[in-house]
């Protein structure tokens, strides 16, 4: 009932009313005034911005360029086996390590796990280490697995500018320079940093010019990537394209054949067409295959037979097969 001041909450507690508060009497002035202009971002040291801003200004200060003047040495990125940022990323093993270090990849920083078993390859990264007077830090294996997010780093990491992309025309470029037809490799749909890997050392082995990837729902060069690759990351240019599709009909408008590899093709390998001639191998994801759009830009599409056992060959392994049938047949 309205006004029953026996109901539980009804009437106020003595002592419980707040006491009138006083004017500002200028005391809040000062929290009123303004701070000033907003600084750029690039002048915030917590902001993305700042931070490129300094990796740049560092690499100026070496004399290093991010992109060699060859298109060959790039840098490496780190995803998984590496933590990644926009302004280093970290690769960890021996034969990456010494790889990226022989392709004079600018370096920020090398790290060796203290009392580490030492084998030429390690003697190796700490000559050209000193030599190029790149840092050199002496830290704990449990640093060392938290730098690397827990990949196998054998000891061994160091800390590069993120992978540094080709330009679509330098695979075209680098085929020119050698005298060679242009072999380049593009992969549809395949997400798996891992497989990248795999064919940018197939790719190395067998002279391709170069690899192009999506730029979406694809895997980039990262640290699993180059680890993977074995160094092979340095030596052959990535060119990461918008829209794959129309990139492959650039490259048909410039008299260079398209051919896919799919389980279902309708040509083996051993007579896989154009080998000799400019072109583009194919491949896509190990689930999916070519999308549809990209199949119907290829001028032919390769098979190669296996067992019915096994439904298909991961993308890292088919590429290596077919990259073989093209030096084969290219050599002889």
């Amino acid at each position: 009932m309205a006004g029953n001041s026996q109901r539980r909450g009804a009437t106020r507690n003595s002592g419980t009313k707040k006491a009138a508060t006083a004017g500002t009497g200028g005391k809040g002035r000062k929290s009123l005034e303004g701070k000033g202009p907003t600084p750029k971002a690039e002048d915030r040291v917590y902001h993305e911005a700042h931070k490129r801003k300094v990796a740049a200004e560092r690499r100026a200060a070496t004399g290093r360029s991010g992109r060699p003047a060859s298109g060959a040495s790039r840098s490496a990125a780190g995803g998984r086996g590496g933590r990644t940022s926009s302004t280093h990323e970290i690769v960890s093993g021996r034969n990456s390590v010494l790889e990226a270090l022989r392709a004079g990849i600018p370096v920020s920083t090398v790290y060796l796990a203290s009392r580490l078993e030492a084998d030429d390859r390690t003697r190796e990264i700490v000559a050209i280490a000193a030599d190029a007077r790149y840092p050199l830090l002496e830290v704990s294996r449990t640093e060392l697995d938290r730098l690397t997010d827990g990949s196998v780093h054998q000891g061994v990491a160091i800390q590069v500018p993120p992978y540094e992309y080709a330009e679509l025309d330098d695979l075209l470029d680098a085929a020119e320079r050698l005298g060679q037809a242009p072999l380049v490799v593009a992969l549809d749909g395949v997400t798996d940093p891992r497989n990248l890997g795999a064919v940018l050392r197939s790719a190395g082995a067998f002279g391709a010019h170069g690899v192009l990837v999506p730029e979406r729902r694809a895997a980039g060069v990262t640290g699993a990537a180059w680890k993977v690759s074995a160094g092979a990351a340095a030596r052959v240019p990535v060119a990461r394209v918008t829209n794959l599709t129309r990139t492959l009909q650039e490259y048909k408008q410039a008299g260079i054949f398209v051919v896919g590899l799919d389980g279902g093709g309708d040509t083996p390998l051993a007579e896989l067409p154009y080998a000799t001639d400019p072109l583009v191998l194919v491949v896509g994801s190990e689930g999916k295959g070519l999308s549809r759009l990209v199949r119907e830009q290829c001028d032919a599409i390769a098979s190669i037979p296996i067992a019915s056992a096994i439904e298909s060959l991961n993308a890292g392994v088919a590429a290596g097969i077919a990259l073989y049938e093209v030096a084969r047949q290219r050599s002889s």
